[in-house]
């Protein structure tokens, strides 16, 4: 066992040594992108475990590990990491956390001091913790970030995205039942593969891939049939996670819908906006705000290259431009409006409307306040201006059903099914 090491604030510090003889457990959010991302550190010597359970005992776990007036994100992520520790599959002295820190003013800023409380309540206080950030906060002697994490992070959430719209456009369509599937998994092997040599880092080689992507997906044999499209809009974590919305895209495709979910890049994008439109709105350090313009400037134009690569192919929807979806929103909410989702939840609503997707999950988990003002609190005016809108939003939390949830759902698909 690594001797345990505490920096001067008191918390427990991940060590050198420890990177050589620890498993770290991270949550699982995205698929392909965090795959990848999770590829990206056992590179660079991490040994990195991603966790995909979602069975009912994690809900257990969090509320036994957390105050009841958490948010329901911050209560299953901690849940499903204690559900890990006591599963009896790790060896508890050499093992660790790895948890985001946003540093911003959503609660998620705090998920990392409520697990060390939880961990504390368990016996576990000797498990070290990690925060993952890009602000500088929480350093560990045994886990530093580089430019070399940072380019494969950035790929990963650009391949992520890609891999995830093309396959969920051609899933409920495939005349080979697995094959777009099997297509997933191919490119991910490829794609983690690839991550080992630096040279396939460079623009080029990455927007040829994208191209590459493209004409695969483009090529499965596919029986085009009027279905029903389904928009998958929320808090971060609940609109990805599979343990946060009940696996609400394999229910949607049991339903025989298209599911549509928009990619983490304009996400990335929005929280680069918001250092800037702050600096607008209040003032501040005109060289920071130089610098979140180049950073936002270069996520721009990787967005470009993605989409055209989808729009070199007729057969794919092709999702709208960032600077798009902002100037959609302009009329319903201020760009100030940065809390959790902040404006882009409005925002993806109307672009998927304006698209043709009229019918819309929006999933609202307990304790997000700024996600209920503008996901449910905008759907009135929304369907006031775009009286086409089927929107739903579906409380996600403790106490709420799965076959409750499903319920709902199934109402809104039938308003869809009659409307198609």
């Amino acid at each position: 066992m690594a001797k345990l090491e505490y920096a001067k604030d008191g918390r427990l510090l991940f060590t050198k040594e420890m990177k050589e003889e620890y498993t770290i457990l991270m949550p699982m959010m995205i698929p392909v992108t965090f795959e990848l991302l999770a590829s990206s550190l056992k590179l660079e010597g991490y040994k990195i475990e991603l966790l995909t359970t979602t069975h009912r005992g994690i809900v257990e776990e969090g509320l036994k590990a957390v105050h009841n007036d958490t948010c329901y994100p911050a209560l299953l992520v901690i849940g499903q990491l204690i559900d890990a520790l006591k599963s009896g599959k790790y060896d508890l002295n050499k093992v660790a956390l790895i948890i985001t820190q946003t540093g911003g003013g959503c609660r998620a800023s705090n998920y990392i001091h409520l697990l060390r409380k939880a961990l504390k309540k368990n016996g576990f206080d000797h498990i070290p913790v990690i925060s993952l950030n890009i602000n500088g906060m929480e350093k560990n002697p045994g886990f530093k970030l580089n430019l070399n994490i940072a380019r494969q992070a950035i790929s990963a959430v650009l391949y992520g995205d890609l891999i995830n719209c093309l396959s969920n456009q051609c899933r409920p369509y495939e005349i080979e039942k697995g094959m777009t599937d099997k297509l997933v998994d191919k490119w991910l092997n490829i794609l983690i593969e690839e991550f080992k040599d630096k040279d396939k880092l460079e623009k080029a080689h990455v927007k040829e891939n994208f191209y590459k992507i493209a004409a695969d997906f483009a090529a499965i044999p596919l029986k085009r049939e009027p279905k029903v499209k389904v928009g998958i809009v929320g808090e971060i974590y609940i609109k990805y996670a599979r343990l946060g919305n009940n696996c609400l895209e394999d229910f949607l495709h049991n339903e025989g819908v298209e599911v549509i979910v928009p990619g983490l890049l304009d996400f990335l994008i929005f929280k680069l906006d918001n250092r800037i439109v702050d600096i607008d709105l209040y003032g501040g350090n005109k060289i920071k705000k130089m610098a979140m313009e180049k950073a936002k400037n270069f996520l721009v134009k990787w967005q470009k290259e993605l989409i055209a690569a989808i729009a070199h192919y007729e057969v794919f929807r092709v999702p709208e431009p960032f600077e798009h979806i902002k100037e959609l929103v302009k009329d319903y909410l201020g760009y100030g409006n940065k809390m959790g989702e902040g404006w882009l939840l409005t925002g993806e609503m109307l672009e998927l409307i304006r698209s043709g997707i009229h019918n819309i999950i929006c999933t609202q988990p307990f304790g997000c306040l700024p996600n209920h003002i503008v996901g449910k609190g905008m759907i009135r005016k929304i369907k006031d201006n775009l009286p086409e809108a089927n929107i739903v939003a579906i409380d996600y939390d403790p106490g709420a059903t799965r076959i409750n949830q499903e319920n709902r759902i199934k109402l809104m698909l039938a308003n869809a099914y009659q409307a198609l």
